[in-house]
C-alpha cells in the first residue's frame, strides 16, 4: 500500500484526513488562481526599459569607474540610446522600446530592485525557476501546482509554451525535481505540431482497451515493486494523455477567435516571429480560461547559440529592439483581453529575465551580465497596480533600495496565490523542503 492508501484505511480513514488537514493549512483564501510567467531570457537591460537612468546618460562614453567582475581600463559608461516618457496616472516611466505595454502602465506592478546571485545564464535561469543554482528541484510552476492542483482534470496543470528550443539551463527550469512527475512542465510549441501524438492512433474502443491492457500490467508490476511512486506517476500520465486528445486540440484551436481579438495580439504582423510569440500569449489565455493552473511562455531565440534572447553584448540596439518588436503586442493584448474577461485579477502574471545588464560596455555596443540589480513587473493577481517599488542606484549598477530577492520573489507570489511559503512542504531525502528554502520574505508593499 502507498502511504496516501494506508491513511485512507487505517482507523476508518480518519488519518487521511489528518493528512488532509495539515496540506490544507498551506492554503489561504486567495485572489490570484493562475500563473502566467513570461520569462524573458537572456537578462532584458533594465536601464533601456523600465529604470531610466539620467546620469548615465550625463556620462556616455566616458571611463567607467565601476567595481565589478567585469571592470576594466578600457571598459566605458554606456547610455541608453532609448527615449523614456511617463505614462498612465502613476507616472511609470517606460521606455520607447515599449509603446504597447505603456498603454497598460497602471496595471503594473515594477520592482526596480532584484537581485539574483549568479551572473551566468544557466544557473541564472535554474535559479530563478527553482530558488537553487543546480538541478533536481521542483521549479516555481511545479510548486503552485503541487499547492493548488489544477481546475481541469483532462489538462495538465503546468504548461510550457515555447518556440521548439530551451533556455540555458535546460529543463532543469521547468523540472518536477522530487515531486510527482505529474507536476512537470509539458511543452507546446508555437511551430508545426505544438503537442507531439496528441491525435488518436485508433478507435476509442480499441485504443481504450489498450490503456486497461497497460493499466493492468503497471499496476501488477506496481505491486511487485512495494508501490514505486513513478510507476503510479507512468499510470496517471497515460490517463491524462487520453483524456488530453479530446480537449487539447479544441483548445488550442485559435479558429473561433474573433478577428478584433486576432488583431489585438498581433496575429496578422508581417514578422513572424511576433506573430509566433502573440499565438502562445493568445494560447495562454484560453489555456488559463480552461483551468490550467500555471503557463509559461519564452521567445524565441532569434540569435542561435545557447546564451538566451536578450543577451545583447554587443548590438545593443539591433538585439533589443528585435526582442521588443517581438513580444511588446502580445503581452499587452494578454493583459487587456484578460481584464476585458474579468480574469486579470485571479491571474498573476510575471515579467522577468534572470537578470539585468550592466551601466558600462567593453566594446562600445553591447551589456554584459548583471545580477547585481534589474527589474520585473507584475500584473493583476492581487499585486499592487501602477506601483514602482525599490530602486537601483543613480547608474543602475547596485539595488539600494528595497532590495527584492527571487528568493522574496518566489515568496510573494505563493502568498499572491494564498499560499505559505513556510508552510508548503513537501518530505524529500528525511526532510521537509519548501520552495524558498530557509530563505525569502514575502514583500507586502507588492500586494494590494
Amino acid at each position: 500500500m502507498t502511504r496516501r492508501q494506508l491513511l485512507q484505511s487505517a482507523s476508518n480513514g480518519f488519518g487521511y484526513l489528518a493528512f488532509q488537514a495539515l496540506h490544507a493549512q498551506s492554503v489561504q483564501k486567495h485572489k490570484a488562481k493562475n500563473v502566467i510567467f513570461l520569462f524573458m531570457p537572456g537578462g532584458v537591460s533594465h536601464m533601456d526599459t523600465f529604470d531610466p537612468k539620467p546620469k548615465l546618460t550625463q556620462l556616455d562614453g566616458q571611463q567607467a569607474k565601476l567595481e565589478s567582475y567585469v571592470s576594466g581600463p578600457k571598459r566605458k559608461y554606456l547610455g541608453s540610446p532609448w527615449k523614456f516618457k511617463q505614462y498612465g496616472q502613476s507616472g511609470l516611466p517606460v521606455s520607447e522600446l515599449f509603446p504597447h505595454i505603456a498603454t497598460v502602465a497602471d496595471e503594473l506592478c515594477v520592482v526596480r530592485s532584484m537581485k539574483s546571485e549568479f551572473p551566468l545564464h544557466a544557473r541564472a535561469n535554474v535559479f530563478l525557476h527553482t530558488g537553487r543554482n543546480f538541478g533536481g528541484f521542483p521549479s516555481l510552476g511545479s510548486w503552485v501546482n503541487y499547492g493548488l492542483g489544477s481546475t481541469n482534470k483532462n489538462l495538465p496543470g503546468y504548461l510550457l509554451l515555447n518556440h521548439g528550443d530551451n533556455p540555458p539551463g535546460g529543463l532543469e527550469n521547468f523540472s518536477n525535481g522530487f515531486l510527482p512527475a505529474t507536476h512537470q512542465a509539458m511543452s507546446v510549441r508555437a511551430d508545426g505540431v505544438p503537442v507531439e501524438n496528441i491525435v488518436p492512433a485508433a478507435a476509442d474502443p480499441i485504443q481504450r482497451a489498450q490503456l486497461q491492457a497497460l493499466a493492468a500490467q503497471d499496476r501488477a508490476f506496481l505491486a511487485k515493486s512495494q508501490n514505486n511512486d513513478a510507476i503510479e506517476t507512468a499510470i496517471k500520465n497515460g490517463e491524462m494523455a487520453y483524456r488530453m486528445q479530446a480537449l487539447t486540440p479544441d483548445v488550442l484551436d485559435l479558429s473561433k477567435e474573433s478577428e478584433a481579438t486576432k488583431e489585438l495580439y498581433g496575429l496578422n504582423s508581417k514578422n513572424e516571429h511576433q506573430r509566433a510569440y502573440s499565438l502562445q500569449c493568445l494560447r495562454a489565455r484560453r489555456l488559463i480560461e480552461s483551468g490550467v493552473r500555471f503557463v509559461e511562455i519564452t521567445p524565441p531565440n532569434l540569435y542561435g547559440g545557447n546564451n538566451g534572447t536578450w543577451d545583447q553584448h554587443d548590438k545593443l540596439r539591433e538585439g533589443h529592439q528585435t526582442n521588443a518588436l517581438v513580444t511588446d503586442q502580445g503581452v499587452t493584448a494578454l493583459i487587456k483581453d484578460l481584464k476585458s474577461r474579468g480574469l486579470l485579477d485571479e491571474t498573476l502574471i510575471i515579467w522577468a529575465g534572470e537578470f539585468g545588464r550592466t551601466p558600462d560596455t567593453g566594446n562600445g555596443d553591447g551589456r554584459d551580465h548583471h545580477p547585481f540589480g534589474f527589474t520585473i513587473w507584475l500584473a493583476g493577481g492581487g499585486s499592487k497596480k501602477g506601483l514602482i517599488y525599490g530602486a537601483t542606484d543613480e547608474l543602475g549598477n547596485h539595488a539600494v533600495e528595497n532590495v527584492v530577492t527571487v528568493h522574496d520573489l518566489h515568496a510573494t507570489v505563493l502568498q499572491l496565490l494564498g499560499l505559505d511559503h513556510t508552510k508548503l512542504t513537501y518530505r524529500y531525502s528525511g526532510r521537509d523542503f519548501t520552495l524558498p528554502d530557509i530563505h525569502g520574505r514575502t514583500v507586502p508593499a507588492l500586494i494590494a
